[in-house]
């Protein structure tokens, strides 16, 4: 089983060389596969010295800021392996994760995989309370309009059967991919698990990009994607 990871970026230059350091070390076959969103703060020079640093990464790149809808659906044209993984470039999640993402998909249970803040004895930043709160408002509506029973349907660790990615078009450009794959995987009857994962959030002092308008639109993707797409 061969793991293509995805790596949206968009000014991480403070946690590239980690991330990318933590993922060579994860156990599989792999490629890694970044795309960088027009990235203004020097993490280009930093992807294009890591891509001479470790054979099995390439890089691509967007002249403008698109956002992470974009930034994914140029990675997930590029993958060649059987598995994809998203893995996000800001340290919130960590590679050692990957064991329990990957075994309903190597038991032959699951064609889809969502990490879950919300659930099992994974350690986890405290941080926001309204972010909480809206993040299980958005999930909830998510769940009313696709009949699943996701408990953090916005997280950002989500593996995939490469085969599955493969009859899904991307629309969204920004975070608003989150419900979009998860209405579009409901509709496609594919079968979904949820393993617990860790958490270390940042604030926004350290990076952390999205808004309570990022909420706004999620839920008008969720009733887009539902009924008109």
């Amino acid at each position: 089983m061969k793991l293509s990871i995805v790596i949206p970026v968009y000014n991480e230059k403070d946690t590239l060389e980690e991330i990318f350091r933590l993922v060579e070390l994860s156990p599989y076959d792999k490629e890694i596969i970044a795309v960088d969103d027009a990235s203004t703060d020097g993490s280009r020079d930093i992807l294009r010295r890591l891509a001479e640093e470790y054979e099995d990464v390439r890089i691509f790149y967007h002249e403008r800021n698109q956002g992470k809808g974009a930034a994914l659906r140029t990675g997930f044209a590029q993958v060649t392996g059987d598995v994809v993984v998203i893995q996000d470039a800001d340290l919130e999640y960590r590679p050692d994760d990957y064991p329990g993402l990957l075994e309903p998909i190597q038991q032959d249970v699951a064609d889809v995989v969502y990490g879950s803040r919300m659930v099992g004895g994974r350690p986890h930043r405290v941080l926001f309370f309204w972010h909480y709160m809206g993040n299980r408002c958005v999930t909830t509506l998510s769940n009313i309009f696709t009949n699943l029973n996701l408990s953090d349907m916005e997280v950002g660790y989500k593996v995939f059967k490469a085969a599955v990615l493969k009859g899904i078009q991307i629309k969204s450009d920004r975070f608003g991919v989150e419900p979009e794959l998860t209405a579009k995987i409901a509709k496609g009857g594919w079968r979904i698990y949820e393993v617990p994962i860790q958490y270390h959030g940042r604030d926004y002092a350290h990076g952390k990009k999205i808004t309570w308008r990022d909420g706004i639109a999620a839920i008008c993707h969720i009733i887009r994607f539902r009924f008109w797409d």
